[in-house]
């Protein structure tokens, strides 16, 4: 089984006391991993990540910033994971436009903080780091974005993760490729997941559709509904989660095996990948809210 490669296996979670982040957290104990956690606090309360009591199950349960690349380093020398799943950013549009400085700094310089740290340490790795799928030029096409698509974005948040993927890119060709290429260890890893507009349990998140749903049904408010007419990829989150694990482990299994010498799987797994349900799943903002009304009676509003 593709995911039984983590078992007794140390992974670094970053940001996992977010919603995604302990999900994932949570699959890793599932499969056997040694994981420990490196973010702040939990953003909401409630939280997934309290409500099911995920810190003393942890090897480790960090509290500290990705803008602090010492603290990173020191993590990595105290554990020496083999898996590093970076999810720690700011994830949140309308919170961009608030915060741009903030936003800037935890998803481009904290992805490169990651990266740098994994470099410096020198310790065979595999680095799969989280985006979005808000990383590409929106032409309100109807085509599914492909990997090789223009990046982009007409907000602060969609420019923050496409330099992010700039980074990660960069880092890789300059110093990484040649190790994957030859075997020459040690062999440092690093690819990129792409995906968004994910729902589920466990999320509280503010200018997010279902939690925001969910509170004014609470209120006995009509729900107010922006865009009613965007059409996204909504996916439930352990969807986009299998894969970002599946993709590790590919990684870590190329890299594993003798045919690692050629370098010629293992260079093209290390990359950027987009993670997201079939075309015909796709939904407007509209059809979730009326979803969301046929379980629970109530009303929408335009805004």
């Amino acid at each position: 089984m593709t995911f039984a490669i983590y078992k007794d296996k140390t992974v670094c979670v970053t940001g996992h006391t977010g919603f995604k982040g302990s999900w994932l957290v949570e699959w890793l104990l599932i499969l056997g991993a040694k994981v420990v956690g490196y973010a702040l606090d939990p953003p909401t309360e409630p939280s997934h990540f309290s409500q099911i009591d995920l810190g003393p199950r942890l090897a480790d349960d960090i509290r500290a910033d990705v803008r602090d690349v010492e603290g990173i380093r020191r993590m990595l020398r105290e554990h020496r994971p083999d898996f590093i799943f970076h999810l720690a950013a700011q994830p949140i549009v309308r919170l961009s436009y608030a915060q741009p400085l903030e936003t800037m700094a935890t998803n481009v310089m904290g992805t490169a903080n990651v990266i740098e740290a994994v470099r410096r340490e020198q310790r065979r790795c595999v680095v799969v780091v989280v985006t979005t799928d808000k990383v590409y030029e929106n032409h309100e096409t109807p085509q599914a974005y492909r990997e090789t698509d223009r990046l982009g974005g007409h907000d602060l948040y969609s420019a923050s993760k496409g330099c992010a993927e700039m980074v990660i890119s960069s880092y890789r060709r300059s110093f990484f490729r040649e190790c994957i290429v030859t075997g020459k260890e040690p062999v440092i890893a690093v690819a990129s997941a792409r995906a968004g507009n994910v729902v589920g349990g466990g999320d509280w998140g503010k200018d997010r559709l279902v939690p925001d749903c969910v509170r004014s049904l609470e209120r006995g408010e009509a729900i107010p509904v922006r865009n009613k007419t965007s059409t996204r990829p909504w996916q439930h989150v352990l969807e986009p989660l299998s894969g970002y694990l599946r993709l590790g482990a590919e990684i870590f299994r190329e890299l594993s095996s003798a045919s690692a010498e050629g370098g010629s799987r293992a260079d093209a797994l290390c990359s950027a990948f987009n993670f997201g349900p079939h075309s015909a799943s796709h939904k407007t903002v509209l059809d979730l809210v009326t979803e969301i009304l046929r379980h629970w009676p109530g009303e929408w509003q335009d805004q």
